[in-house]
């Protein structure tokens, strides 16, 4: 059995190997689809005008109270607890609770790695000694990593998912609610059962010691028109499933008599938008999913598949071994699946996308459906919450700042961020970027070679750890596209005209430098938006309270003491399923391992990663049942 076979490898690999996902995917605490997205925002809206209008009653009673809830107990919290009263409910009920369940409040807000990790990490017995409770509007754990298997039916979206109140049971309690605005001053927030469960609101309001932001991030669309409406994000198990859909839609409407043989090309075509780890296994999946599945019973359509890949860089996988790129490429030119590189998406219509090439040209490319898997945004919530911390605390435009022990910079300590939803404050290269210039001027021109700006950002990525990308990024050869164009964009400042490539001769002077050092401190984060990141600052956070040993009156008194160890980032590797049973892998201090012994790594390893036994099981099931029986390909 494949599963058999595979686990003990990854059991092998599991210390060296990590999951690194640029994605949008991956997930951390995600909150999924667009439609969901939106409504946060609304309820952030709302939030403002909800201390003036009717709200449901909070239901709830302690944990370790002895006696049955009276009726009236059962429309209010006690003050003892972190559930109050929602405006307009009765109040005259004693409040008062006996001392000895008075435990430090615990607040999580999301439920995806970081999340999960923390509780994970927390005995029953060490949950004990606060009262946790966990606020999110998915009522389940996602594996995020294996959606494009779910996207084409090779693994069942039931085998990557667990129960919430499975994983929180004798820890604490689980609200699905969705949080909509933070008063660090009351230490209090506000959440609402989500609207689109077609249910009426209901809002409650929550007190904590301590609030744990786990609530990842959401899609960005970059401003492009057309992005919101024709493409498919892919962030959760409804994302996955409307490709699903869509694609068996696209075939069975292509198979119709009176479609022409140009609707057919168009209804065929699929593009993904991003050529990071997640756009990589939509695209192999997909492929796999034709090759294995679609030709037996779509025979005469299988001709006019096209699959296709655009990407801003000049290569796919830009985070991981140049290798491995290159292999990615040979693997699906191959495979037939198209790489569109050094293209920009313009717009998207709700049959094709325009693109731009590096020569500024325009062009559109026709598809059934377009997998939109590039770009992370500021979650909701988090904006919310910047606004209401000091002047000054929090200037990053896409995730809250903490310092090292993932503590929110401005909030007194009270406040944790952990997952794609933070970045650690990291000492500023600009601020010593004069002593950084001279040290990298070898020959004292006032200038830096592109070999001498490789070799500082190698050497000061040991003090800036958000410079490590950058150096491993700038290669002599392809060090001009990386950066997301900075260097480009700085050197071409003060030139002529538009430069193709750089090479070791193009010079950028001080200014240039500075400018470009700015650019990196601001707007990159010091740590991958990556599943593996959530799990460790989850770990980490779970340990800091393990540790911690709280009087039995501490309710109110505020933060944990300072930590002695600040929080430190283990990349244990990076690996991407390529298609057709191969995959990639880039471990450190091992190198790139591909093909079809990464392929039946890889298969190990997200195997043995599932959150319980039970999802390892059907994970396993699921890679045999596909291998045996071929993929459902119906639409249900």
């Amino acid at each position: 059995m494949i599963g058999q076979a595979v686990a003990p490898a990854a059991v092998l690999m599991q210390t060296q190997v990590g999951r690194m996902r640029g994605l949008p995917g991956h997930q951390s605490s995600r909150i999924g689809s667009a439609p969901r997205a939106q409504l946060i925002s609304s309820h952030i809206a709302k939030s403002a005008v909800l201390r003036g209008r009717q709200h449901c009653g909070s239901v709830y009673s302690s944990a370790t109270s002895t006696k049955e809830p009276s009726l009236e107990e059962n429309r209010t919290q006690t003050q003892g607890n972190n559930v109050v009263p929602a405006p307009g409910m009765s109040k005259h009920v004693d409040t008062q609770v006996p001392q000895s369940v008075k435990k430090p409040r615990i607040v999580i807000l999301g439920s995806g790695w970081g999340a999960m990790s923390f509780i994970k990490g927390m005995s029953k017995k060490d949950s004990q000694k606060y009262d946790i409770t966990l606020v999110s509007p998915r009522n389940y754990f996602l594996y995020t990593p294996l959606l494009p298997a779910v996207a084409t039916g090779t693994v069942e979206e039931r085998s990557i998912v667990e129960p919430i109140r499975r994983i929180m049971a004798g820890k604490g309690k689980y609200f699905e609610a969705v949080a909509s605005e933070i008063n660090p001053e009351e230490k209090s927030l506000v959440a609402c059962f989500p609207a689109d469960t077609g249910m009426d609101e209901c809002c409650f309001k929550l007190e904590y010691d301590i609030l744990i932001l786990g609530v990842g991030c959401i899609n960005n669309t970059f401003g492009i028109k057309g992005v919101q409406e024709h493409t498919f994000f892919f962030k959760s198990i409804t994302d996955a499933n409307k490709l699903r859909r869509q694609v068996s839609e696209c075939f069975e409407r292509a198979a119709l008599p009176n479609t022409s043989q140009e609707e057919k090309k168009q209804l065929l075509s699929f593009v993904v938008v991003g050529g990071g780890p997640t756009g990589v296994e939509v695209a192999a999946e997909l492929q796999d999913m034709v090759e294995s599945d679609l030709v037996k019973v779509y025979p005469d359509l299988v001709r006019d598949v096209r699959i296709a890949v655009i990407e801003l860089q000049d290569h796919v996988l830009s985070t991981y071994d140049r290798r491995i790129s290159e292999y990615t490429r040979q693997i699906f030119t191959r495979n037939h699946i198209d790489l569109i590189l050094n293209t920009k998406v313009k717009a998207v219509q709700r049959h094709s996308v325009t693109v731009s090439d590096a020569s500024g040209s325009e062009s559109e490319i026709p598809f059934g459906a377009c997998v939109w898997a590039t770009g992370v945004a500021m979650h909701p919530v988090i904006k919310q919450l910047q606004t209401r911390l000091p002047k000054g605390s929090q200037t990053h435009f896409r995730s809250i700042i903490t310092d090292e022990f993932l503590r929110v910079k401005g909030s007194n300590d009270s406040i944790y961020a952990i997952g794609d939803a933070a970045t650690i404050e990291q000492p500023k290269a600009l601020d010593h970027s004069s002593e950084l210039f001279e040290s990298a001027d070898t020959n004292k021109d006032d200038k830096l070679t592109l070999a001498e700006l490789r070799q500082l950002m190698s050497q000061a990525s040991k003090q800036y750890s958000h410079l490590e990308e950058h150096a491993r990024f700038l290669d002599a050869k392809y060090g001009a596209k990386r950066f997301g164009g900075l260097v480009r964009t700085e050197i071409n400042s003060e030139a002529a005209g538009p430069l193709n490539e750089l090479s070791d001769d193009t010079a950028i002077t001080r200014t240039q430098f500075e400018d470009l050092l700015a650019k990196i401190d601001k707007g990159l984060r010091a740590l991958p938006a990556t599943a593996q990141v959530a799990r460790q600052e989850g770990e980490y956070l779970a340990k800091l309270l393990k540790k911690h040993n709280p009087s039995p009156h501490t309710q109110g008194e505020g933060a944990l003491p300072r930590p002695k160890k600040a929080f430190k980032y283990t990349h244990l590797g990076s690996l991407a399923y390529v298609g057709a049973d191969k995959a990639v892998m880039d471990i450190p201090k091992m190198g790139p391992i591909t093909g079809w012994t990464a392929g039946l790594l890889w298969r190990g390893f997200e195997t043995y990663s599932q959150i319980s036994f039970r999802n390892q099981s059907l994970v396993a099931l699921d890679w045999v049942r596909t291998k045996l029986f071929g993929r459902d390909i119906s639409r249900v």
